[in-house]
Formats: C-alpha cells, sequence, structure tokens
C-alpha cells in the first residue's frame, strides 16, 4: 500500500493497538489474536527485543493481505530506517523529532510523531507529521481535550494514545480522532479474550 492508503486505512480501522511484551514470541500471539478479532492495523513498540526482526517476519508473512504492520516507540532516524526497511508502514514516536518525520517523508512512510499542546501539535503538522499521535491524553483531560483540539485544527489527523481503555475509545472518535492507540487493556490479557475484545471494540465504534 502507498503512503495515502496506509492513513486511510488507519481512519478507517480507527484501532491501533499498541503491543508491549517481554519477548517477540508474546508480541507474535497478540498480533494473530487481534486478527482474528478483526483490528488489522498493529503497532509493534521498540520495546519489545528483537523488535525490528519481528516487524520483518510478520511484514512477510502478512505481505499479501490488509494487515498493516507499523513500529512504535521510534526515537531516532536510524531506528526508523531500520523498521521501514524492515518492512513497518507506518513510524510512531513518542515526541516530535523533525529527522524521524523528514526521513518517513523521503521514503514516502506514513509518519506519527507525538505531541501535546497545541503548539506541538500544529508543529508536527507543519514540519511534515501525517497524522499527530497526542501522547499522554489522558493526562490532558481526555476526549474533551481531543474535541477542543479538533475545533481549531479540524485539518490535523489526531491520534490520542495513553490512558484510553476499552469504554472510552469511542468517546475520543465521537470526539474527532481519527483513530485511537490502546495498549494494555486491549492487549495485556489472554488471547481468545484479545480476540473477543477487539471484535467488540470494532462493533461499538462503527455502531457510534
Amino acid at each position: 500500500m502507498k503512503k495515502n492508503e496506509i492513513i486511510e486505512k488507519i481512519g478507517e480501522t480507527k484501532i491501533i493497538p499498541v503491543i508491549r511484551t517481554d519477548s517477540a514470541d508474546k508480541a507474535r500471539i497478540i498480533v494473530e489474536a487481534l486478527i482474528d478479532g478483526g483490528i488489522d492495523v498493529l503497532e509493534v513498540t521498540m520495546t519489545i527485543p528483537g523488535a525490528v526482526e519481528l516487524i520483518a517476519r510478520l511484514s512477510d508473512e502478512y505481505k499479501n493481505s490488509a494487515v498493516v504492520i507499523g513500529a512504535g516507540t521510534v526515537l531516532d532516524a536510524e531506528t526508523a530506517r531500520n523498521c521501514i526497511e524492515a518492512g513497518a508502514k507506518f513510524v510512531v514516536s513518542p515526541f516530535l523529532n523533525v529527522e524521524i518525520i523528514s526521513f518517513c517523508n523521503r521514503n514516502e512512510i506514513a509518519a506519527m510523531p507525538g505531541a501535546l499542546t497545541p503548539t506541538e501539535i500544529f508543529t508536527a503538522r507543519q514540519v511534515g507529521a501525517d497524522m499527530v499521535k497526542v501522547f499522554p491524553v489522558s493526562a490532558m483531560g481526555g476526549a474533551s481535550y481531543i474535541k477542543a483540539v479538533k475545533t481549531v485544527f479540524p485539518q490535523i489527523n489526531i491520534v490520542p494514545t495513553g490512558g484510553i481503555s476499552l469504554d472510552s475509545a469511542v468517546d475520543y472518535i465521537k470526539a474527532g480522532a481519527s483513530a485511537v492507540g490502546i495498549g494494555g487493556e486491549l492487549t495485556g490479557v489472554e488471547e481468545s479474550i484479545i480476540t473477543k475484545q477487539a471484535r467488540n471494540l470494532l462493533d461499538r465504534i462503527k455502531s457510534n
């Protein structure tokens, strides 16, 4: 998929599971459970041991499917390069790093830097961000903060993360978020529960 198609895909799916585990094997189990539950946009964070190799394996395994593998917690341009070479289709960082954004832009890969304040959010868009990760959103008032930000920046694709629960996810979408990033509450349970929760969350978002 091309970059614009990846951005559209994220906006259609509206959920980005943030996968953090202490092993690549556990991460693979989570990925499979999420895909079984209908979520096919996945963020593999660099905190997982062997994360780049995992992205490479997943990208190859699902290359002929609709599954989109992205890299999360990317802290520098060199790591972004490694992730993109491994097959990552979008790159997420927890802060605003111009070098990462520029590298992604040069390689036609969707860049999603982290930002929090209105100034940071707007600056991220000015320097080439395709979507802006608002993190940690719960510390700023949650969905009401996103609603306020979207009032002045309706043109910016905002993806809030940090403290979003399965119950509150729909509120963020209603507030104007293009998608939401959800971590442990979705991915930190048993495989069968992950699949069930993924399906339920997708159904709730689609019905609102």
